[in-house]
């Protein structure tokens, strides 16, 4: 009797054909199944023989514990084979068809696991950050300025953290350990948040004049907020990248699948985003801060619970070793041989014979004719052989060469994302405290926080993302013939021209208020008879750009980066948004400095009716379109990543 499971046949298609063992192995035990009587001798010779070779490098070459139970399984089976004879007849046999139907319902449930951890954890994330600034203001005292700059440093850093999460992940822990051991991190946080906002001594003592924070508690609501920080760090590159490694590259069906996961992905992020900048926003200026920020806690438990759901089934890729070391032998060896000449031949270049790169859970690369100065590393002499072996530090392989070169290019595209983060970090200050000022009522008795108008960016994306998949690219496919209907980099740039859109919406709001408060006098009003509701657009038209051009840029760094240094890549476009709140920071600190000189209320005072918050938008708008320029001559120079062909 052949072996039952119908995932059985697809995980060792997917183990062998990516990256950890003979790549032939793809071809001979998938045949297998459906092509028995033509290929039974090749089973029984296998399994006659010492060892049967697939299998042996299945578990030499694959450390992870369920490749050593298939196979294991594999090999309890062709000794069962040895014994018994010839295969079953092939009517025995499962067909192409039922293992497609159970590669789909493998694909589905890992989906589900992976996207239901990213839905809690970010419900976890945008319920306790969405509403900070209000937070700061109300508990701690801060103005406007002092709460928006704390806000977005904070930010900052919590996409400044992913580097250390990529690093771990991508060198030593792999990516489901570092996302089990950094959410951790991440509980404690919020549970030392919670008790700063509700437990009595830790949480600032309030009265009807206001509150007065100690600097105590002061300190343990930041020591909060970093630990936070340090524990989003390790899921941020992480999660999605995991999702992502769930598909077989060499599958063209699967290939396309995963882009389709990037937007659904993006989509359970939204979701978890949609109940905390409702309800919870609502809990918090409504039942109290305490419930507001255990909620959250609650919500990240949760997300654990889904994350270990799916241990027994996930794909783990093999941590490639340090990336940096890698780095650093191409640049020391470049160095070494600065004045050597780089042959016309590229074929001379060092590369290993085997099929696969000798870099742990890595492809090998083609060579580019970029950055021709760093092949040097690459080319042969006879001082670079060490007792018959290279020595890394002098003589490298063309893949090792190229992954330096990829990172290389992908810093051009990553700064010319910092103008949209920076206009994407507004939502959380400037349009918060722009809809303080306006009329948040709901009909007589209800009133909506400012903050809860994040739900239609949410809802902006919920309503984009199915559009796009189901609609948007089968329509575009049609004229431009690219299986995802953009590509990665086209899909970007329309995202930053809907950015600086919402910019010209968001000021041309700023200018009829600022307009309704001159002619009425409304200059010391707390707020005027202005609907809140008017902001909905600018927050709608964001969402519509994250739609192109963050799950473009999920798409692009991960399928752009190195193989083994694919958190990484995610890590490099998380930081996009630590530099943009950090961007952020600067510029408003700059302007602030710069128009308050003379003793000029300057663009934000604390009072925005007697400010210019419009020309802050303008000033955006500006950056946003010279930006967008920098971006369209960069992405025509790009050059999407050559992986060698088997």
């Amino acid at each position: 009797m052949i072996i039952q499971p119908l995932i059985l046949a697809h995980v060792v298609r997917r183990t062998s054909s990516k990256h950890t063992a003979d790549s032939t192995a793809s071809t001979s035990w998938w045949r297998c199944w459906e092509l028995a009587p033509e290929r039974s001798s090749v089973w029984r010779s296998e399994a006659m023989s010492k060892s049967p070779s697939k299998v042996t490098d299945l578990i030499r070459d694959n450390r992870e514990r369920r490749t050593r139970e298939i196979g294991f399984t594999l090999w309890k089976k062709m000794a069962y084979t040895h014994k018994t004879g010839p295969l079953p007849s092939p009517e025995n046999l499962p067909t192409r068809k039922r293992l497609e139907i159970g590669k789909l319902a493998i694909l589905f449930l890992l989906n589900h696991f992976v996207a239901g951890n990213e839905c809690c954890e970010r419900l976890a994330y945008y319920g306790m950050s969405t509403n900070l600034v209000n937070y700061l203001q109300e508990r701690f005292n801060q103005g406007n300025v002092t709460a928006a700059n704390n806000v977005t440093t904070w930010s900052g850093t919590c996409y400044i953290t992913p580097l250390i999460g990529a690093f771990l992940a991508d060198s030593y822990l792999g990516r489901y350990w570092t996302i089990a051991s950094f959410s951790v991190i991440y509980a404690i946080g919020m549970i030392l948040l919670t008790l700063s906002a509700s437990a009595p001594g830790i949480k600032p003592s309030c009265d009807a004049h206001g509150c007065n924070p100690t600097s105590g508690q002061t300190s343990a609501c930041f020591i909060a907020l970093y630990l936070i920080a340090l524990g989003t760090g390790g899921i941020k590159p992480c999660v999605s990248a995991f999702g992502a490694d769930q598909f077989d590259d060499s599958d063209k069906k699967e290939a396309i699948r995963k882009s389709s996961f990037f937007n659904w992905f993006y989509f359970s992020i939204n979701i978890g985003a949609l109940v905390a900048s409702s309800v919870l926003v609502w809990i918090q200026m409504n039942i109290g801060w305490g419930w507001g920020f255990g909620v959250p806690a609650v919500a990240m438990v949760i997300a654990v619970i889904f994350f270990f759901s799916g241990s027994r089934l996930y794909r783990l890729q093999i941590p490639g070793g340090s990336p940096l070391t890698r780095i650093c032998q191409v640049i020391v060896a470049v160095l070494r041989k600065i004045n050597i000449q780089v042959p016309d031949d590229k074929s001379l270049l060092h590369e290993t014979v085997d099929v696969e790169s000798v870099i742990k859970g890595s492809r090998k690369l083609d060579h580019t004719n970029r950055f021709k100065c760093l092949d040097k590393a690459a080319v042969e002499t006879q001082s670079d052989i060490t007792r018959g072996l290279p020595n890394p530090w002098r003589l490298c392989t063309v893949t090792q060469v190229e992954e330096l070169k990829s990172v290389i290019s992908l810093l051009p595209v990553w700064a010319s994302l910092i103008a949209f983060a920076t206009v994407y970090g507004q939502m959380s200050t400037m349009f918060v405290l722009q809809g303080n000022t306006m009329d948040q009522h709901v009909g007589p008795h209800f009133r909506i926080p400012s903050a809860s108008l994040t739900i239609f960016d949410t809802l902006s994306v919920i309503f984009w993302v199915p559009l796009y998949d189901r609609i948007i690219v089968p329509y575009a496919r049609r004229f431009t013939g690219h299986k995802q209907g953009f590509t990665q980099l086209q899909r970007m740039g329309i995202g930053l021209v809907i950015s600086t859109i919402a910019m010209v919406v968001s000021g041309i709001l700023e200018v009829v208020r600022l307009d309704i408060i001159r002619k009425n006098n409304y200059y010391d009003v707390e707020t005027i008879p202005l609907s809140i509701f008017w902001q909905v657009p600018q927050y709608f038209i964001v969402g519509c750009a994250e739609v192109f051009t963050n799950i473009g840029s999920l798409e692009f760094f991960y399928g752009e980066a190195p193989d083994a240094m694919r958190s990484f890549g995610m890590a490099l476009f998380l930081t996009t948004t630590a530099v943009g709140n950090y961007a952020s920071t600067l510029l408003l600190t700059i302007v602030t400095k710069i128009t308050t000189r003379h003793g000029s209320l300057g663009w934000i005072p604390d009072n925005l009716n007697r400010g210019h918050l419009d020309y802050f938008y303008w000033l955006l708008t500006t950056l946003s379109f010279l930006n967008f320029l920098v971006f369209l001559w960069i992405a025509k120079r790009y050059r999407y990543k050559n992986v060698a062909a088997k």
